[in-house]
This record gives C-alpha cells, structure tokens and sequence, in this order.
C-alpha cells in the first residue's frame, strides 16, 4: 500500500464510536420541539454533515423550527444524554504507530469547532494531530474544502494523501478533492455502501487498519 504522508480522519464514528448518541440526541431534540422524529436510519446516513444541513435534511418541511432544533440537539448532545462514546478500540495504538512512523494525521469532520476541541481534549488526543478542520471552519460534507485546505495548509500533494471515514459522506468528499480513500465499517455504513466510492480498502477494526497502514 502507498506511503502516505497525512491521513486525514472523521471522527464521528471513525475515532469515536458515538452514533448512538447522535440519534438519540436528535430523536429527542425532535421531541423537545413537538415534531415527528426521524427514524435512526435516517438521522445515521447524515452523519458527517454539519448540523444546519443535517437539520434541513432530515426535516424539510420544518424550516420555521431548524434554529429551535440545532439548540435542542446541541443542549441534549452537551448536557442531557448520557449515551457512552468511548473511543474504537486500538485508536490509541493505531495513532501512536502512524505518528511514529513520521505520518501527518488530521481530522476533517461535521462537528462544530467548539465540539471538536472538547472532544480533543476530553479524548486526550489533542496532540496526534497536526490540524483540524471542521464545520465552522469550510463548507458541510460532501464538499471537498476540508480536505483541500488541509493539503493547502500542509503542503501535501493529493496522491501523498488518505480520507479514512465510516460513511458515504466521507468517501464523497473525498473522491470529490481526488484523494485515496479508506473505510471503516465500525460506524454508519457497511463495506458494500462504502464500495460505491471506490475506497483502496474497508477495514472492520482498527487492528486491520494498522496492519495496512502502518510498516512492519
């Protein structure tokens, strides 16, 4: 397998295993605000978008209440559910051996700014990580600006690069900047739905992800 030299991360569902939480917030957030709420299919295939685009995905109808949404979810997200999100298990190792190896690691994700530096810090994975983007900072997934600024930003040629991600989301955006892909099935969709976006491989574990990423 090539020789990376970044590899750019998700992180809902790639690094943390937090899709249980997204849904149940956004389910709850729906109920807050006295509307129907979407089944946890559809709250898991917009994953990866930022959260005004996941809102007017899945409620379309309902554009006189996204705003009341977007701060039902985020106050059930910070204060209210309880839902574990414990990191996939041998992301530390995976990290480690990656950053050992001399390879730049990013993350590009759907969370807010705000989000995203809790998480780095609460996670401790704050130094793994050479640069961030997220949704406050370029246009929502599918869109390729995450991934591009970070090849600005890094000096990093397209073909030294890899998107890592657990949805279609990801291997969009991915494809769409014209960098090699990696999926993981931990989180949203299966290898088969992954397959669509042409990734070099799809992995079941982080255990697998080592074994092709990482020099023996």
């Amino acid at each position: 397998m090539t020789a990376y030299k970044l590899v750019i991360f998700d992180w809902d569902g790639t690094i943390m295993d937090s899709v249980p939480k997204i849904v149940n917030c956004m389910r709850q957030a729906a109920l807050t605000c006295g509307v129907v709420a979407p089944s946890d299919e559809a709250t898991k295939n917009i994953i990866g978008l930022s959260l005004e685009h996941a809102v007017a995905s899945l409620f379309p109808e309902l554009s006189t209440v996204h705003t009341d949404l977007i701060v039902a979810y985020k106050h059930q997200y910070k204060f209210v559910d309880v839902t574990p999100t414990p990191l996939f298990t041998d992301v530390v190792d995976t990290l480690t051996a990656l950053k050992n190896q001399g390879v730049l690691l990013a993350v590009a994700t759907g969370k807010s700014r705000a989000g995203l530096e809790r998480l780095l810090d609460e996670t401790q994975l704050r130094d793994y990580f050479v640069a961030t983007r997220t949704s406050d900072d370029a246009l929502s997934k599918p869109a390729p600006d995450m991934l591009l600024q970070l090849l600005v930003e890094l000096n990093i040629r397209h073909v030294d690069a890899l998107m890592i991600g657990d949805t279609k989301i990801d291997m969009a955006m991915a494809k769409a900047a014209n960098i090699d892909r990696l999926g993981v099935t931990m989180g949203v969709h299966n290898a088969q739905q992954l397959s669509e976006f042409t990734p070099i491989a799809t992995v079941d574990s982080y255990q697998q992800l080592r074994t092709l990423l990482v020099n023996r």
